[in-house]
């Protein structure tokens, strides 16, 4: 048996190989083995793409085409209306443009055993509250400025601290550590903040009052909100805003499975490759939720054209198009006239090697019977001339 698998290592891509191997039943004779290796040679061979074939339009065309089909909505997520999830097509712009600030940023946080079960759902509750993102201003009622001696009277909301589990201690912490050059008096009930320097200046106290309310106070900075809904026979926290760096700490949290809908925040912290498979899921995701079918080839050859340089670039201007080599082919996207003159200011030649400057300057495109060229053997006599 394993004698015919390696004939068709040469042949089949290890994957494929893999994959039958996993598949086929045991105790399988030779003769249906060797069917079953035919089987899957002959359809390889046919998926392949056939040499000078535009895999480019054909992509585009493809996922453009069901792409006018797309609705233009958002929905919000399981009622709460802080949670919008982006969807349709602006959600494909958002991928495609390489967007670094998102409309809706998400996480989905898997969770290892016994939370992901919820039979400690009371654990479960307080496992998505110490991940979710509290500010100062959430656990205050009040933010004075005594004009007197200006000083700054912060009046806490017992109940949400004890809600979240925190004390007034808990609190000055934070404050200390983010706010230099205040001293900080605890009076049960609130805090009041006296500035160290000897200059009273209202300015300068109202200008510390407004960066007081953003001073984060416990949970993972970023995420605004969560929410734990079940999936099959898990529980899984939904969040609003991303922070997969500092989520992936968490011992409660399964690293292998949880995802940000924020594909740079993917590059950096997981490394070029996870983002080209995080592009192709998420509209692959987009896709499938519209209810139409695109072959994952074609996104696949976005992805890679997304990230073919090693860093995330989205297919704009400022980022695929600026690094085509042609500069009749940078012309033909956007803003010609400043990609003519650079490259007549410094002398760029352009090799005419793709498709779109070929189409300019009406010659015969490189694609398909295109493709090859005929080389002519110089006659002997007029090379002596």
């Amino acid at each position: 048996m394993a004698d015919i698998i390696s004939e068709y290592e040469d042949k089949l891509p290890s994957k494929i190989i893999d994959d039958i191997r996993s598949s086929i039943p045991k105790g399988i004779s030779d003769a249906k083995l060797k069917k079953i290796m035919e089987a899957a040679y002959e359809e390889y061979k046919n998926a392949r793409v056939v040499p000078g074939e535009s895999v480019g339009l054909i992509a585009a065309e493809s996922i453009g085409e069901p792409g006018t089909q797309m609705t233009l909505n958002t929905f919000h997520f399981a009622g709460v209306a802080e949670m919008n999830v982006t969807l349709g097509l602006p959600r494909i712009i958002e991928i495609l443009d390489g967007r670094k600030e998102l409309d809706n940023p998400m996480m989905e946080i898997y969770l290892k055993k016994p939370y992901a079960t919820g039979k400690r759902i009371e654990e479960l509750k307080h496992l998505a509250l110490q991940i979710k993102e509290t500010k100062l201003r959430d656990i205050s009622t009040e933010f004075a400025i005594n004009i007197a001696d200006f000083t700054i009277e912060i009046k806490l909301d017992k109940d949400k601290m004890k809600e979240i589990d925190i004390t007034n201690s808990k609190v000055i912490d934070p404050i200390s550590k983010q706010l230099k050059g205040y001293n900080i008096k605890d009076n049960r009930d609130s805090l009041i903040l006296k500035a160290r320097s000897k200059d009273d200046v209202f300015n300068d106290a109202y200008k510390t009052k407004e960066k007081l309310k953003d001073i984060t106070i416990k949970g993972i900075k970023g995420i605004s909100q969560v929410l734990p809904v079940k999936r099959d026979d898990e529980f899984v926290i939904i969040t609003a805003g991303t922070n997969l760096a500092d989520v992936l700490q968490l011992e409660e949290v399964d690293a292998y499975r949880t995802a940000t809908n924020n594909i740079f925040e993917i590059e950096q912290v997981l490394g070029i490759e996870a983002a080209r498979q995080a592009i192709i899921n998420e509209i692959f995701k987009v896709i499938e939720s519209q209810g139409l079918n695109v072959d994952v080839r074609h996104i696949m050859l976005v992805a890679d054209t997304m990230c073919v340089s090693g860093t995330l670039k989205g297919i704009t201007r400022y980022g695929v198009v600026s690094e085509k080599s042609s500069v009749l082919a940078r012309a033909s996207f956007e803003t010609p006239i400043k990609h003519i003159i650079n490259a007549a200011l410094v002398g760029e030649v352009d090799n005419l090697d793709s498709v779109v400057e070929n189409v300019m300057i009406n010659q015969p495109v490189p694609v398909g019977t295109g493709l090859p060229s005929l080389a002519v053997k110089a006659p002997q006599k007029a090379k002596e001339k």
